[in-house]
């Protein structure tokens, strides 16, 4: 009998380590305290992967297939995955461990030391959830001075044949990003996403991480997760029917009080095997030859899955585990505590704190423009900065987080990812949002007590790094502007930003 082990993130009849499965092998799923508290995970993730794969299972057993599931709450749960290994391997007698190549760095050194542990062998297969391979990247990435997502995409689009005329793309650009940054209008009609009620075995669940998580981030109800494949694929259906037409033009738009927007809410699906990524692509690809959604909208969707995902994972394992200690800019600035609460006068950041609170969900501009370039801005300690990103969002793994925090957020790993820091005023926030307008400061002033932030702290970080990235040759126009300051200007947002890092310090509200 063959033990065959599926993670929480392996959620699909496709994965490479059920590709041969017979009806006497014995298929090992569990819920383990190591896992569900590396980091304290927000409540709604921990539901939703618990909830996720006992569906899974129950897919399993109806297909005839032998499952051994160990629940959270079972009094005889190791609390880790090596320990459940060992046991079902002992108890069911089991003459071999198959499994899919985990898809974070710790877990696989621990399966690597396992391998010697077992008293069976042990064998690793690739993990199929993805379109590019770790080797496959490896031999793109070799002997290239630059590793740019846009070339590797490109790789892609020509690799899989999307959105291709012949070897050209599609409308005679690679690239429809210049496109989709239209600010928000009035009288944005914005669908819901996609919701599910919770059914028996999902309560089950919500209650379990009530009793053992109640100190854990984040707001548990209500929970409207898709659960199964047959729900994952309903919620992908419902973006691309309502939502695709009009994600390119306003993908970038934050509105108070509409946390999904335009964009499709797939990817905590995505990440744990509920979708894959290829009928994701597929489906987008066909809604622009059917006329339903636009070209820029559509490139836009499929860069993010066949570009970004598959790039981020790449660079993951190709740098991983040195990668993970990269500290560019020396930021240190400890994580302020209105990260976990919200309570900032900072209307933008109060906003996105919020949603993230009570969805696990921010878009990525949210993400990117308005938490992570306040993080940059300020010098926030990238480990810190790490592990909230990656304990709030429901789609958060490392391999994912990682280099999306380190390099496009931090500017971390000194520009192996982005080409510049990702830094911006409060014009940025002002122009792509309505936050700005019930805030307590004004992004149209510069200094002084009712300055946006964001505006003195933009050229005190410019200022601040001045060794690191003047040569930058994206940050050249930024120093020449910097260089023009007068004396009374530069003072005055030296004093700005001391004044607010102390006031950090003290943990008083900003």
């Amino acid at each position: 009998m063959k033990l065959r082990l599926i993670l929480g993130d392996q959620l699909s009849l496709s994965t490479s380590s059920l590709s041969d499965v017979a009806s006497d092998d014995l298929i090992l799923m569990c819920e383990v305290r190591q896992e569900a508290t590396y980091v304290k995970y927000h409540k709604k993730k921990i539901a939703f992967v618990f909830s996720a794969m006992r569906h899974f299972a129950r897919e399993l057993r109806d297909r005839g297939l032998q499952v051994r599931y160990v629940t959270y709450d079972d009094p005889n749960n190791s609390g880790s995955l090596l320990g459940e290994i060992k046991k079902a391997i002992n108890l069911h007698q089991c003459d071999e461990l198959v499994l899919a190549r985990p898809g974070e760095h710790r877990l696989q050194s621990e399966f690597d030391v396992l391998a010697d542990d077992l008293s069976v062998p042990v064998v690793m297969r690739e993990d199929d959830r993805f379109l590019c391979s770790t080797d496959d990247f490896v031999r793109w990435a070799v002997g290239r001075k630059q590793l740019r997502m846009e070339y590797f995409y490109r790789e892609m689009r020509r690799k899989y044949s999307i959105l291709m005329d012949a070897e050209e793309p599609i409308g005679g650009q690679w690239n429809y990003d210049a496109e989709n940054r239209k600010p928000p209008t009035n009288g944005m009609d914005i669908p819901e996403t996609y919701k599910s009620d919770p059914d028996g075995i999902t309560q089950d669940v919500i209650a379990l991480v009530e009793t053992y998580f109640p100190d854990h981030f984040g707001d548990l109800f209500p929970f409207h997760f898709a659960v199964t494949r047959d729900q994952a694929l309903a919620a992908l259906d419902e973006f691309i029917a309502r939502r695709l037409r009009l994600f390119g033009d306003y993908q970038d738009v934050m509105i108070e009080g509409e946390p999904w927007m335009y964009h499709s809410h797939i990817a905590l699906y995505l990440n744990c095997g509920l979708l894959n990524p290829l009928e994701c692509i597929s489906r987008a690809e066909a809604a622009y030859h059917d006329g339903t959604a636009p070209l820029n909208a559509v490139e836009g969707f499929i860069r993010q899955i066949l570009g970004w995902r598959e790039y981020v994972r790449g660079i993951y394992w190709l740098k991983m585990p040195d990668y993970k200690a990269a500290n560019f800019l020396e930021a240190e600035r400890a994580l302020p505590e209105f990260y976990w609460t919200g309570d900032t006068m900072m209307n933008c950041m109060r906003q996105c704190i919020t949603e993230t609170k009570q969805n696990a969900y921010a878009h990525h501009i949210q993400r990117l423009m308005v938490l992570g370039n306040f993080a940059l801005l300020v010098g926030l300690d990238p480990d810190e900065v790490n592990e909230w990103y990656l304990l709030v969002y429901a789609d958060a793994y490392e391999w994912v987080e990682l280099p999306s925090v380190l390099g496009m957020i931090l500017f971390a790993d000194g520009g192996l990812l982005a080409s510049k820091p990702y830094a911006a005023s409060g014009s940025y926030i002002n122009k792509m949002s309505n936050y700005c307008g019930s805030c307590t400061y004004k992004p149209t002033v510069k200094n002084g007590p009712k300055a946006c932030p964001f505006n003195y702290l933009y050229w005190d970080f410019v200022a601040r790094n001045d060794v690191k990235l003047r040569g930058n040759p994206r940050m050249g126009f930024m120093y020449k502007s910097l260089d023009r300051m007068n004396d009374e200007k530069r003072q005055a947002i030296q004093d700005d930003s001391g004044r607010f890092f102390n006031a950090l310090q003290a943990n008083e509200k900003v």
